[in-house]
This record gives C-alpha cells, structure tokens and sequence, in this order.
C-alpha cells in the first residue's frame, strides 16, 4: 500500500512562518494562518517541512486503489518566489469561485499567488471554506503524493 509522502509532523508552525523570507513572505504568512484559523476554527499543524495544513480528510486513488493517504483540507506554503494555496480549487465550487480570487496562476494542486495585495481575501475566505467543508474523497490531491 502507498502512502502519501506528505505527512502531518510535530514542527512547530509559528517557528516555521518566523523563519520564512523574505520579510513580504512572513508577514503574508501570518496573515494566512490568521485567516485559515478564523475561517476552520481549526489548529494549524505542518505537513511535511513546509506546508501548514488545517484538518485532514482520507483518500483513495480510484485508478490505484493501493495509493491512499491523509491530505489537509486547506493548506498554505509561503515559499520564497510565492505563495503555495492547497486544496481550494479540488472541489468544483472552488473551482468555480477561483477566477473571482484575483492575480494567481495554477499548479496541478495549488493555486500560486506572489501577494496577498494581488488577491480578494473575502473570495480566499470563501475559497477555504468550501474546502473546509470537504468529506473524505476517493480522489488523490493532484500534488503531494
């Protein structure tokens, strides 16, 4: 059976958002834990070395049933080019709502965003919400496997 690679550590998330750079990037990622926290009510936890994950829901791959894991709902990495947005276009609201979002451009999992200047943040809170509100699916996240 396959795992995701991406699992949830004890690291220490606030230590993690300090130490991101440069200083743009910090500020923007405290200002996404503050609004993923208000929006989940949920703790934030890191996945893997860099990503700060909210919930988890379970999957299983439908085209290989053996590659099943934990994956956050919502997650955010502040990377030092841009910001990494997980989870908020997997679900066909979210894709829906993400062209009101603002300046972005897409990975296979990820929304990418160079500020938080560049965005809607009332379309973001929406965004995390809907994602948010994810079961668990049979469907593999399209990054972090």
């Amino acid at each position: 059976m396959s795992e995701a690679k991406t699992q949830p550590t004890d690291a220490d998330v606030t230590a993690f958002l300090e130490a991101a750079t440069p200083a743009r990037r910090r500020a923007d990622g405290v200002a996404l834990a503050e609004l993923f926290t208000d929006v989940t009510g949920a703790h934030p936890v890191m996945w893997g070395p860099s990503m700060v994950g909210y919930g988890s829901y379970r999957f299983i791959s439908p085209s290989d049933p053996r590659r099943r894991g934990d994956w956050p709902k919502v997650a955010f990495s502040p990377r030092k080019a841009q910001l990494s947005l997980y989870g908020l276009k997997d679900l066909a609201e979210g894709a829906a709502l993400l062209p009101q979002l603002g300046t972005f451009t897409e990975g296979a999992g990820c929304v990418y965003v160079k500020k938080l200047d560049d965005i809607d943040l009332d379309v973001l809170r929406r965004l995390v919400a809907i994602a948010w509100s994810r079961e668990d699916d049979p469907e593999p996240p399209a990054s972090g496997r």
